[in-house]
């Protein structure tokens, strides 16, 4: 039977919490100091301990120091004061999750009913990497370098902890399979996983998406609508493109985060909510600060766990790795048996892939299609298009007194221009998402569908994705 143990100088927060920990059947151990509590680690290891951070003779961070980290004890931190400092300060050392006083009974069982599986996780994790040894696969990614060993065990790490984790890549580097891959490694598995791209929501729908809003809250509000945190509740949401967020809402994202409550658009009813949030940018975070895109609170609150995912240039093998994973995929569903020629692998090792893994992924898809039917090979075809067309300058004057709205309709239209339609170039180029370029150009309406056509009026956009 699990076994805990509480501390706290507070007897009315220890019988609390003893009183909702043993409606689940499970013993307790109380004690009122760090003395007391190291008692009691002696005599019974606990599975679970509730520790304040503030106690008689120390801190509730010294009890780390006396758990064995391999013994699997997970640690709940008491605050009686909700700031972000002391929430990562528990995180980073370890703590599982952390409670606000007064004591919220829900928050207690949500915690509890996660907590069991702790061991079972780890080992689960163990296991997989077996399977990266065997088959260069570790749960939902691929690939055995050297750099992805760290993420690996930076993943296998943070997966089973509350702690917010903040996903940072170059696009196309998976870091939406990596945040799926921390979702099933935890302990909210059994739950929704909800990924969010905050650069293809409008900026004008983009809180009522978060956070829902009430019927009649605005117009065209028929019905009640339930957002992302609320129907991600017990599991995780994942928020790409992070610094795509606007600065206002920001500011209301940073609030949930402290306290676990929201309210709907048309409301003042709190809500409580319990999700595990997994951010990701393929800006360098610091800047996007520096540049007034991410707020600097936010950026300290979602930077508890930073993991960098490497681009596929410094992945070496891994690329052929995952292309033979691709073209396997292409296989399987369509019962063919094709392979890459010599010319192609080649290519594929030599190439410097700008767009990473899904640039990666395209050009295998692209390749078995222009195959003959007949053919168990795929075709040879080349990895680099032309990407820009001849013109007269490639300057912008934008004139003093502009809006910021129009400098940057002008810059989105002549940088499209200038790659001669290709979205996925400008977007590079101006660096940020695919879908947010998309967004605007939908808002820019005629004057984007002339700089997406090249000469002879025909669409020369080259990408494969769908807006």
């Amino acid at each position: 039977m699990p076994h805990i143990l509480i501390v706290d100088d507070d007897p009315s927060t220890r019988e609390t919490l003893a009183a909702i920990i043993g409606e689940d059947g499970l013993t307790t151990a109380l004690a009122s100091d760090l003395r007391e509590a190291r008692i009691q680690l002696v005599r019974q290891t606990p599975d679970v301990v509730f520790t304040d951070i503030k106690l008689p003779g120390g801190t509730g961070f010294d009890l780390f120091e006396d758990l064995d980290p391999r013994s699997g004890v997970e640690v709940i931190v008491i605050t009686g004061y909700a700031t972000v400092e002391s929430a990562v300060s528990a995180l980073k050392m370890g703590a599982a999750d952390y409670l606000v006083k007064p004591i919220n009974m829900q928050r207690v069982k949500a915690i509890l009913s996660r907590l069991p599986r702790a061991g079972d996780l780890k080992a689960e994790i163990g296991t997989l990497r077996g399977e990266l040894r065997r088959m260069g696969r570790f749960g939902l990614m691929l690939g055995n370098s050297p750099a992805m060993q760290t993420v690996y065990d930076q993943i296998g790490r943070v997966a089973p902890t509350a702690a917010s984790v903040l996903l940072i890549g170059e696009s196309g580097t998976g870091k939406e399979v990596a945040a799926q891959t921390l979702h099933e490694l935890s302990l909210r598995r059994k739950h929704s996983f909800i990924a969010v791209n905050c650069g293809a929501i409008s900026p004008n729908l983009i809180e009522s998406e978060i956070f829902g809003h009430e019927r009649g809250s605005f117009t065209g509000a028929d019905r009640q609508h339930k957002g992302y945190f609320e129907r991600a509740n017990g599991g995780t949401l994942f928020l790409d493109e992070i610094t795509e967020m606007p600065i206002e809402l920001q500011v209301k994202l940073l609030r949930v985060l402290e306290t676990g409550m929201f309210m709907r658009v048309g409301t003042t009813k709190e809500i409580e909510t319990d999700v595990r949030l997994i951010a990701a940018t393929n800006r360098d975070p610091e800047q996007a600060v520096l540049e007034g895109k991410l707020r600097l609170d936010l950026y300290h609150r979602l930077n508890v766990f930073p993991i960098n995912l490497p681009p596929l240039r410094e992945r070496g093998k891994d690329v052929e790795l995952l292309g033979q994973a691709f073209l396997d995929e292409l296989n399987n569903c369509y019962s063919t048996k094709k392979d890459f020629p010599p010319a192609v692998r080649e290519m594929l090792a030599s190439y410097n892939w700008p767009g990473n893994v899904r640039e990666l992924k395209n050009y295998v898809q692209r390749a078995y299609i222009m195959s003959a039917s007949d053919s168990d090979s795929t075709a040879t075809v080349p990895l680099q298009i032309s990407l820009s067309k001849p013109s007269a300058g490639t300057a912008v004057t934008i004139p003093f007194g502009t809006s910021l709205a129009q400098a940057d309709r002008q810059l989105i239209l002549a940088t499209l221009e200038q790659c001669g339609g290709v979205k996925t170039r400008a977007a590079e180029i101006l660096g940020i998402s695919l879908k947010t370029l998309y967004n605007r150009l939908v808002e820019y309406g005629e004057d984007a569908q002339k700089a997406s056509v090249g000469e002879g009026g025909e669409t020369t956009d080259a990408d494969s994705e769908n807006p």
